[in-house]
């Protein structure tokens, strides 16, 4: 497979949409928003985080050409957090690592990052394990996606 990334067009926004109402996805990522069917705050939230101007670094991930999710960098400088989304259909080969890894690339001399997971969702933590996040806290959180608090892992990139 061949993962690359490019910048975000407003035609990804529904397939990425499509991807973030999986109800396996949702369960597994914990920290959503309330209601991954709510098409309104979706489109206010990508409306505001692609703001011209702003210092969020997005991107789609494509897969042999085709969207297959998204990443990127959300926060000012010296506290960002990395992000991504990749589409059910694609877990366990390898296109969180290679996009996050060029998501990486794009910002070779900014450390730390920062990255949050869910501390039984193992597959992002081999994500940005692989991808040298190393855990430096961790605490409860109230996880919408499952309705209760979740234990969420703290990691950096230095």
């Amino acid at each position: 497979m061949n993962v690359t990334l490019r910048e975000v067009l407003d035609e990804d926004l529904p397939l990425f949409f499509a991807m973030m109402r999986d109800p396996r996805a949702v369960r597994m990522a914990a920290f959503t928003h309330e209601d991954p069917d709510d098409r309104a705050h979706f489109d206010a939230h990508w409306s505001r985080i692609r703001a011209p101007g702003g210092t969020n670094v997005l991107r789609t991930v494509l897969v042999d050409g085709a969207v297959g999710g998204m990443t990127g960098l959300y926060g000012e400088p010296g506290e960002r957090e990395v992000t991504y989304w990749i589409d059910r259909a694609l877990w366990g080969r390898g296109v969180a690592t290679r996009a996050l890894r060029s998501l990486l690339a794009l910002v070779p001399d900014e450390r730390p990052l920062y990255a949050h997971a869910a501390a039984d969702n193992e597959g992002s933590l081999r994500v940005l394990r692989a991808c040298g996040f190393e855990p430096t806290g961790e605490a409860m959180g109230y996880a919408n996606a499952r309705r209760g608090p979740v234990r969420e892992l703290h990691l950096t990139l230095r």
